[in-house]
């Protein structure tokens, strides 16, 4: 039964490429305004899950509950151009999005990522953390209500992540539901509500970071190294 609060809700996702099951029968559920890290080893199907869930991927089997067109989708490698400068970068894609005011559009999104004194300048120009931020501004321009981020923060120098997870946070307080994938669990366990556990495909965990860190045991010192645990008590 899909949740009719949720922001974002998928059942049984099953992705096969091939004989090999890359996701087995994983659901999820994200309220407006949560923010849900997915984590897991190298070859989890973290991405893969992300990438159903914004409809780069269809699922083998499996529901996504909310509308394709109202899922904004950051990919790990930006998708804009080095040669065009950021208000052009957004201009297009606003076009391509079918937005009904591009311009008004453009507008707001370099205001609210804070990218107004960088509109004219080429994109090759710009700081990884400000390729980003331009990155993260293309997958908002339709005002999604659910921002999918894979990898976002992966890489940016410390400076530059805290203002990422800063400006996601915001975000997040808007009433923006905000999924993420993250090779940097102790990311995960500052910036998200709530993490998912992936390993070989399958969900192994879900619920707060502090719940993760309590099924191991209070004699595990951090978060890293109570997800290390846990995946070695699950047979991972």
């Amino acid at each position: 039964m899909i949740d009719a609060e949720a922001a974002l809700e998928a059942r049984d996702v099953v992705r096969r490429f091939g004989a090999r099951e890359a996701l087995r029968g994983v659901s999820l559920s994200v309220a407006p305004g949560e923010t849900l890290a997915i984590i897991g080893p190298n070859g989890a199907g973290k991405t893969t899950l992300l990438s159903i869930l914004g409809g780069v991927l269809a699922p083998t089997s499996g529901t996504v509950s909310r509308d394709l067109r109202q899922v904004g989708w950051v990919p790990q490698q930006a998708a804009v151009y080095a040669k065009l400068t950021v208000a052009e970068n957004l201009a297009l894609f606003a076009k391509l999005e079918g937005v009904d005011d591009p311009a008004a559009v453009v507008d707001r999104m370099l205001d609210q990522t804070g990218l107004r004194d960088r509109a004219d300048d080429q994109l090759g120009t710009l700081s990884g953390g400000n390729r980003q931020r331009v990155n993260i501004a293309v997958g908002l321009l339709g005002d999604p209500p659910v921002l999918l981020l894979d990898e976002p923060s992966s890489s940016l120098d410390p400076r530059q992540r805290e203002r990422l997870w800063s400006f996601v946070a915001g975000l997040a307080a808007g009433g923006t539901a905000v999924v993420f994938t993250t090779h940097n669990v102790a990311e995960a366990e500052r910036c998200a509500d709530r993490v998912l556990v992936l390993a070989d495909g399958e969900l192994l965990f879900e619920g707060t970071p502090a719940a993760l860190h309590e099924a191991v045991g209070s004699d595990v010192y951090d978060f890293e190294a109570a997800f290390v645990a846990f995946l070695r008590e699950q047979g991972h």
